[in-house]
């Protein structure tokens, strides 16, 4: 018998991706007072930045002389935290259509539904989807024995692990499950295997460095090859078939399999909700970034106009012009005043930083 499905959650505000655009997205639409919902397919902030970019500097943002994606991502969050946003991880829109009252019912991939004023798509290039492995009959074990991003340690507790990648993500995974950890520890894996088709890796310089370290100390392992196959017992993933640099296939037993091949970009059902759009791209306004639908707004990477700039400083521009542009769908009795953070106590009160009152009474 199939669940029941999830209660629909009906807000004034929905946003579509949790980069570094759409947290600022959040943070304007805080400022007038709107509580919002944001739906991300990957599992915390940040976006491209926070994964392509985690530890690279980025020197563009204001006042900020430089700082990494990840550090970009928490300083947002950071910024964020006294509106509650509510964040939906691990999930991708699905579905949009309007309503007859004017709203939009939204659907995601885990058939989480929302009702909503407005929409806010900030998934810069599209979704991320991670890279998987191509290799027939694997697809079968996604989410038991295969997965795509670090699990909890536990899973992986004294199990013969085998991950693939080269990045940062992989190496510092292999780090962490490996013996590494102090003898005895409960959550280190019985074995770690790193495979890459070479002995060169994209992840940063002290990360190879400690890698490298291990392998040749015999606590991680290491095979420069590619996968051709997989073998299994009673349905249970046993093996994967390598083909090494000399030719030679060779199987590596395992009981888990972790995939960090990084992600690939995918604009997904963005193109079938008869939006405008140019190369892939939303058409918008230059005046309130709304899209040909009115209600629902395009900022960041996603959206195209004359002029437009792939930078990070231009969509925090179009995420303050969406809120303004969308406060006659959301609160349409309300009269929109431009206030300013260094000298209005309303908004002083919304981020948390009203000075208190002193009351000479209890004294």
């Amino acid at each position: 018998m199939a669940p029941p499905p999830a209660p629909v959650i009906e807000t004034d505000a929905l946003i579509i991706g949790a980069g570094p655009v759409g947290l600022f997205q959040v943070f304007q639409l805080g400022l007038q007072e709107v509580k919002v919902h944001v739906v991300d397919a990957l599992p915390g902030p940040g976006g491209q930045c926070a994964e392509l970019y985690a530890d690279k500097p980025i020197y563009d943002i204001p006042a900020l002389l430089v700082c990494t994606g990840r550090e970009l991502a928490d300083k947002l969050m950071a910024q964020i935290a006294p509106f509650g946003a509510h964040f939906h991880w691990n999930q991708v829109v699905t579905a949009l259509q309007k309503q007859p009252d004017g709203r939009f019912l939204v659907v995601t991939s885990q058939a989480q539904r929302f009702l909503c004023k407005s929409v806010f798509i900030a998934a810069g290039v599209g979704a991320f989807q991670p890279r998987t492995l191509h290799v027939d009959g694997l697809a079968a074990f996604a989410g038991t024995q295969l997965l795509h991003s670090l699990p909890d340690a536990a899973v992986c507790a004294n199990r013969n692990v085998v991950v693939f990648g080269d990045g940062d993500a992989a190496l510092e995974s292999a780090l962490k499950l490996c013996a590494a950890h102090a003898d005895g520890h409960p959550h280190k894996a019985k074995r770690v295997t790193l495979v890459h088709r070479r002995d060169v890796f994209s992840a940063a310089a002290p990360t190879v460095e400690r890698f490298r370290t291990l392998v040749q100390q015999g606590h991680i392992h290491f095979v420069a090859g590619q996968a051709q196959g997989i073998e299994t017992v009673n349905d249970r993933l046993t093996g994967i078939q390598i083909l090494d640099a000399e030719g030679q296939t060779r199987t590596l037993p395992l009981e888990m399999l972790l995939v960090l091949q990084g992600l690939s970009p995918k604009l997904g059902p963005v193109a079938q909700w008869d939006l405008d759009m140019e190369r892939k791209q939303l058409q918008v306004d230059t005046e309130k970034f709304s899209t040909s639908e009115p209600g629902i707004f395009a900022v960041g990477d996603i959206n195209t106009y004359p002029g437009k700039k792939k930078l990070i400083v231009c969509g925090f521009h179009e995420a303050t012009l969406a809120a303004f542009g969308a406060m006659p769908f959301i609160a349409p009795e309300k009269k929109v005043m431009l206030q300013y953070t260094t000298t209005s106590p309303k908004l002083h009160k919304l981020l948390g930083v009203a000075p208190q009152v002193h009351d000479a009474a209890n004294e």
